[in-house]
C-alpha cells in the first residue's frame, strides 16, 4: 500500500477552477492506478476520474468529463485533478485512492481501491 495526502481544496465561486493534488509516499507508486472520488453530505461516494499507472489512460465520470482533467507526475509521486467551470453541485469532500491491481472495468468502483487519502473539502458557491 501507499500513503496518500490530498491538498488544494477550498472555497471557489461557480465558474472558477481548482487543482487538487494527491501526494503519495511508499514504494513503487508508479505501479499504481489512481482515482478521485467525491462524497457530498447524505450522498453516496461518486467516481470522478482515474488514471492508469503510466498516465496513458484516463477515465471520467459522466458529470465531470469535459470539465475535469486528471494527470500524474510519477517523478513527484503526485496525481493532479484540474477542475474547471466548477458548479455548486461539485461541492463535496474529494478523495484520492490508489491500487496496483485495478482493471479497466473496475476503475470506477471504490471498493476495489486499497489505499485512500483523508480527503479535501471543495466548496463551490453560487
Amino acid at each position: 500500500q501507499v500513503q496518500l495526502v490530498e491538498s488544494g481544496g477550498g472555497l471557489v465561486q461557480a465558474g472558477g477552477s481548482l487543482r487538487l493534488s494527491c501526494a503519495a509516499s511508499g514504494r513503487f507508486f508508479s505501479n499504481y492506478a489512481v482515482a478521485w472520488f467525491r462524497q457530498a453530505p447524505a450522498k453516496e461516494r461518486e467516481f470522478v476520474a482515474a488514471i492508469s499507472w503510466n498516465g496513458a489512460n484516463t477515465y471520467y465520470g459522466d458529470s465531470t468529463k469535459a470539465r475535469f482533467t486528471v494527470s500524474r507526475d510519477n517523478t513527484k509521486n503526485t496525481v493532479y485533478l484540474q477542475m474547471n467551470n466548477l458548479k455548486p453541485e461539485d461541492t463535496a469532500v474529494y478523495y484520492c485512492a490508489a491500487d496496483e491491481a485495478i482493471v479497466e472495468s473496475e476503475v470506477d468502483i471504490a471498493a476495489e481501491y486499497d489505499s485512500w487519502g483523508q480527503g479535501t473539502q471543495v466548496t463551490v458557491s453560487s
